[in-house]
C-alpha cells in the first residue's frame, strides 16, 4: 500500500557514499528522513556509511548516473534529490577533457531527464566557488559573472545552467549551493590530504604546489551541511543560489605551517614548485572567498573561520592518513 507520510520524507542523495554525501544522509535521517543513496563506489566508500546499515530509514543502490536504469530505479517514490555525485578532480581538467564532461555534465542531464519523467520536482544541488574563475571581486557574491578558468568549474556552471532551464520549462525547484573548500573527517582528496601523504613519507620536507601565496576560504564540514540545510528551509524562487563558506581565508603556506604543527613536527622546509603563475596548476584558481552575505542575512553563518576549520581537519584525518 502507498505510504504518503514515507513518500513525503523519501529522499534520493547521489554520491551519498563520498565525503560530503554520507555526511549529509547522516543529517537527513536524524531529521526524519528515509534515504536512498545512489552511488557507483568510484570514489566513494561504502566504509563511510557503516554507520548506517542497520538504520531502517537508510537503503543503498549501486548504480550510475550514465545508466538510466539505475536512476529510474533509485528514483521510485522519491520526493526531492540532493545532487553531491560528481568528479571532484579539479587538476584532472589539465590532461583529461572528457571525465568532468560525462561524470559531471552528462550524469546530471540523465538525472534531470529521469525526474521531469518520474515527476521529482524539487532538486538540491552542490556546485563550487570555482563557477567564478579568477574573480576580481573578493568576497565574491552570488550575482558576480562566471567565468570559470577549469573543466571542473566550467561543468558545475553547465550543470546550474541545466537545472534553471528545467525549473523554468518544467515547474521544478532547484536551491543550488557554491562551496568553499570544504574539509572535516572523510575527505579523501585535497591540500590537507596531500600535505599529510607527504609528510608521513617525509617529515622534514614538504613539497608545495605552487608559490605558497595561493590564498583560500575553508568550511568544515558540519557547517557545510548545517548550511545547506538551512539554505533549503530558506529558499523561496524556483532557482535559488547560496554561497556557502567561512568569512576569511587563508594562505596555503599558512595551511602547511598549521598541518606540520598539527602534526607535531617541527623544522620542516618548505619545497615551492613555483607552478603556472605561482599556481598549483593551470586551472587552480589562485585567490577565492566567498560572500557569504546572503545567506547570513537569512540567519545563518558558520561556526569556524578557516584556520579553526583547518585545525579541525588535521585532527580528524591525521589518525588515518599516518
Amino acid at each position: 500500500m502507498f505510504n504518503y507520510y514515507n513518500y513525503m520524507n523519501k529522499v534520493l542523495v547521489t554520491g551519498g557514499a563520498g565525503f560530503i554525501g554520507s555526511h549529509l544522509v547522516g543529517k537527513l535521517i536524524s531529521k526524519g528522513n528515509n534515504v536512498v543513496v545512489l552511488d557507483n563506489l568510484s570514489s566513494g566508500k561504502m566504509k563511510n556509511l557503516e554507520y548506517l546499515e542497520s538504520n531502517k530509514d537508510f537503503s543503498f543502490i549501486k548504480g550510475d548516473l550514465l545508466k538510466l536504469e539505475d536512476i529510474e530505479n533509485a528514483l521510485n517514490d522519491v520526493s526531492k534529490v540532493y545532487h553531491i555525485a560528481a568528479n571532484p578532480e579539479v587538476r584532472l581538467g589539465e590532461t583529461d577533457t572528457k571525465t568532468h564532461f560525462e561524470q559531471n555534465i552528462v550524469a546530471s542531464y540523465n538525472l534531470l531527464e529521469s525526474m521531469r519523467k518520474k515527476d521529482v520536482k524539487k532538486i538540491i544541488f552542490t556546485s563550487t566557488s570555482a563557477v567564478y574563475g579568477d574573480a576580481k571581486v573578493i568576497p565574491t557574491p552570488e550575482d558576480y559573472p562566471t567565468m570559470p578558468i577549469s573543466t571542473y568549474g566550467a561543468s558545475k556552471l553547465a550543470v546550474e545552467g541545466m537545472l534553471s532551464s528545467f525549473c523554468h520549462t518544467f515547474g521544478m525547484q532547484a536551491v543550488v549551493f557554491r562551496f568553499a573548500n570544504v574539509i572535516g573527517s572523510r575527505s579523501d582528496h585535497g591540500v590537507l590530504i596531500d600535505f599529510i601523504k607527504k609528510l608521513k613519507n617525509n617529515p622534514r620536507e614538504l613539497e608545495i604546489l605552487g608559490d605558497g601565496s595561493q590564498t583560500k576560504s575553508y568550511i568544515y564540514i558540519d557547517d557545510c551541511i548545517e548550511g545547506m540545510l538551512f539554505g533549503e528551509e530558506k529558499a523561496k524562487n524556483d532557482f535559488e543560489i547560496f554561497n556557502l563558506g567561512s568569512e576569511d581565508k587563508i594562505t596555503v603556506k599558512e595551511i602547511a605551517d598549521l598541518v606540520s604543527n598539527g602534526l607535531g613536527l617541527k623544522d620542516v622546509r618548505y619545497k615551492f614548485t613555483g607552478g603556472y603563475e605561482g599556481r598549483g596548476w593551470k586551472g587552480d584558481v589562485k585567490f577565492m572567498q566567498l560572500s557569504i552575505d546572503k545567506i547570513k542575512k537569512l540567519g545563518w553563518k558558520p561556526k569556524y573561520n578557516s584556520r579553526e576549520t583547518v585545525k579541525k581537519a588535521v585532527n580528524d584525518l591525521k589518525q588515518i592518513y599516518l
